[in-house]
């Protein structure tokens, strides 16, 4: 069923209930390493690389329901029964959908700049903007973190929409996971993504079918996915705890990585669902 999905995997073998990690657009599974680190020695990981993202290209076209099917198959392929599902933007609406689809076997959600009703207020771009955006991304991917580059180029780029907090840290992040991630994403992820979009998608009005146990993260300054938006999926999950992080913006796992991972194993521990002291394996990756 579906397209039997890449994906890389940390912490196989310890005991608890895993968590499915599913990343935005453009983005690849090694961009949710950030949050399988976090939980090391609490859950089994898995993060595909999505149809059409990564290593998981297709010849055609797609639609977005078909990454449901995707994920499905692959939950079967990893014999889950039971998990949870984090999911970073784009990521977080497929996770919100696999929850309405597979209740019995979503057990609860993690949405980092997310919302059920995606809105944004980007605003428009023009050629510089490109071109500085380009610039800032080949020397800090030969540079990782070049503070010099971050200043000149970096805060005159697109990337000003994306984070807030210009430190070496998040360019690290942008060299070592963004910039690959953006490059293997394909046409045809980018069509389906902009079908849905016009198509008005909308899914708060299914909310209140979700009683199981929702951590919400959302950015303050974030243009992609509006705070308004991520707000009220918020108000509308029966069981949601909803946290907003100041002055940071749709990257902030990436901005504030250390502050992200102690909330997100807070969470975790509270609903007793971890097993703190349980050791790490060694990193894989699955086809």
């Amino acid at each position: 069923m579906g397209l039997r999905l890449h994906y890389r995997a940390w912490g196989f073998g310890i005991p608890s209930l895993p968590i499915l990690m599913l990343h935005g657009h453009p983005g690849d599974g090694g961009c949710m390493a950030v949050f399988a680190e976090a939980v090391a020695g609490l859950h089994p990981c898995v993060a595909p690389d999505l149809r059409g993202y990564g290593h998981s290209q297709v010849a055609a076209p797609f639609s977005m329901a078909e990454h449901l099917e995707d994920l499905q198959g692959l939950l079967e392929d990893l014999g889950w029964s039971e998990c949870l599902v984090l999911g970073w933007s784009l990521g977080g609406i497929l996770a919100l959908e696999l929850a309405l689809r597979l209740p019995q076997r979503v057990k609860g959600l993690v949405l980092v700049a997310t919302a059920a009703g995606p809105r944004s207020d980007h605003p428009s771009t023009d050629l510089w903007d490109q071109i500085n955006t380009g610039i800032a991304s080949l020397i800090n991917w030969v540079w990782p973190g070049w503070q010099w580059n971050i200043e000149t180029f970096g805060r005159r780029s697109l990337y000003r929409y994306l984070i807030q907090q210009h430190t070496p840290t998040v360019y690290r992040y942008l060299a070592r996971s963004a910039l690959p991630a953006y490059l293997h994403t394909s046409h045809h992820a980018h069509q389906a993504l902009r079908t849905a979009l016009r198509q008005g998608y909308n899914r708060e009005g299914e909310l209140h079918r979700l009683g199981i146990p929702v951590l919400l993260m959302a950015a303050e300054q974030d243009r992609h996915m509006t705070l308004s938006s991520s707000a009220a999926t918020a108000r509308a999950l029966p069981n949601c705890t909803w946290i907003v992080y100041p002055n940071v913006a749709h990257l902030f796992p990436w901005e504030i990585p250390l502050q992200v991972g102690q909330d997100l194993r807070r969470w975790l521990q509270a609903q007793d669902w971890g097993i703190p002291g349980a050791e790490m394996s060694d990193t894989s990756v699955g086809v």
